[in-house]
């Protein structure tokens, strides 16, 4: 299996995972032209992928995904709520919206994606778990806080995508109004630096051979922090260490580590 980060960041998320012969897409948050670039680059036909699955409506996952779908009409899965939302948001992409039940797998013949609730202001948010070629890989972003339900999604994945959004003093001390500082900083909000090292040891310790920090903020952020943070927590833990950029392209192979 191969995942490759397109964007990842307060300004907009896309990522394409390939694997077991399908290819999917995770959120569509940036520009139509941007995806299809980034596809073409790869050898990736945008009209033959197998879907684009949503983590929630927010503009920076989804703002890309009416222009996109007309010219490349593939389903589009997201769990109720937030299908409801979609359908509200992009008329246009509404008839290739279908609901996905959190938690329960979805088969696109060898690959099988479970989507699973993530804590966030939204109005339904996931995460995914992606199986195919015999390992795993699990995004989680735009989170407030880690849930049991999360860390079991968690258990056993070759490489993850988990969010190291901001710097608590570089958030606090930043022109941000009060109420926004409030919203990033509650169970509904975004991860920290130091919250992402916690759950990065903890997947490290597991096993899990490669990180992705992802969902950096452009204001409250700096990609040299948040690795640099991650990796003294690990403490001699065994994984790769990867910063997805908010812009260009991040290519990982994800391979089995559990025999």
């Amino acid at each position: 299996m191969r995942l490759a980060v397109f964007a990842s960041g307060s300004t907009g998320n896309c990522a394409l995972i390939r694997g077991g012969g399908r290819s999917i897409l995770l959120d569509a948050g940036i520009s139509a032209k941007r995806i299809r670039a980034a596809l073409e680059a790869l050898d990736v036909d945008p009209a033959g992928l197998d879907g684009i699955f949503i983590t929630h409506e927010h503009a920076d996952h989804i703002s890309g995904l009416r222009v996109f779908t007309k010219r490349s009409p593939v389903p589009v899965y997201a769990p109720g709520p937030a299908a409801d939302a979609l359908r509200r948001l992009c008329p246009d992409a509404a008839p290739l919206v279908r609901e996905l039940e959190p938690e329960r797998p979805l088969s696109l013949g060898c690959m099988t994606v479970t989507a699973f609730p993530t804590p966030h202001d939204a109005a339904f948010s996931v995460g995914y778990r992606v199986e195919a070629d015999g390992a795993a890989f699990v995004s989680a972003t735009d989170t407030g806080c880690v849930t049991d339900t999360m860390l079991r999604y968690f258990d056993r994945a070759d490489a993850a995508l988990i969010e190291a959004n901001h710097d608590v003093v570089m958030l606090r001390e930043g022109p941000y109004p009060a109420y926004l500082k409030r919203r990033i900083l509650s169970d509904h909000g975004h991860l920290s630096n130091a919250e992402c090292t916690w759950l990065a040891a903890v997947l490290a310790g597991r096993g899990t051979g490669k990180i992705v920090l992802g969902h950096l903020s452009k204001n409250n952020n700096i990609p040299g922090l948040a690795r640099q943070t991650v990796c003294r927590g690990l403490e001699g833990r065994e994984a790769e260490l990867f910063v997805a950029p908010e812009s260009g392209c991040l290519e990982v192979d994800v391979t089995p580590c559990f025999v």
